[in-house]
């Protein structure tokens, strides 16, 4: 069985390593992205079947990102699981607000995991968005 592919954008070297190492040893394919930018164009590039991204990163965020995939055709249903250490009330707001300024609305992501991460959490929730 071919493995899936997750791509993780977070701009903690410590983090990216981390989930690495946590994907990898759980049987799947782990794609690292250091920012927005990077992680557009990796998911664009690879076709992830999941995407983990932080929300605060230099340059664009997370926000942006997410607002990206969801534009795009091909990724917009490629689930997401937002791994930050902003709370969601602040996510959901800040969404939300987003929402009142563009035509179309983003959805919320398909999970939301606050840091510090708990990694059977995290391997649980993937699990579950990837059936």
């Amino acid at each position: 069985m071919e493995k899936k592919r997750i791509l993780f954008v977070d701009d903690d070297l410590n983090m990216r390593i981390f989930l690495s190492t946590l994907l990898r040893t759980t049987g799947f394919e782990a794609v690292p992205a250091r920012n927005a930018l990077e992680g557009l164009q990796k998911a664009r590039d690879t076709s992830p079947d999941l995407v983990i991204m932080d929300v605060m990163m230099p340059q664009a965020g997370g926000v942006t990102l997410f607002q990206e995939l969801k534009n795009d055709d091909r990724l917009r249903h490629v689930p997401v699981i937002m791994l930050t250490g902003v709370s969601e009330k602040a996510f959901s707001h800040h969404l939300h607000m987003l929402n009142v300024r563009i035509d179309e609305s983003l959805p919320p992501p398909d999970a939301y995991l606050e840091k510090p991460l708990d990694p059977e959490t995290l391997v649980a929730t993937i699990e579950r968005l990837l059936k």
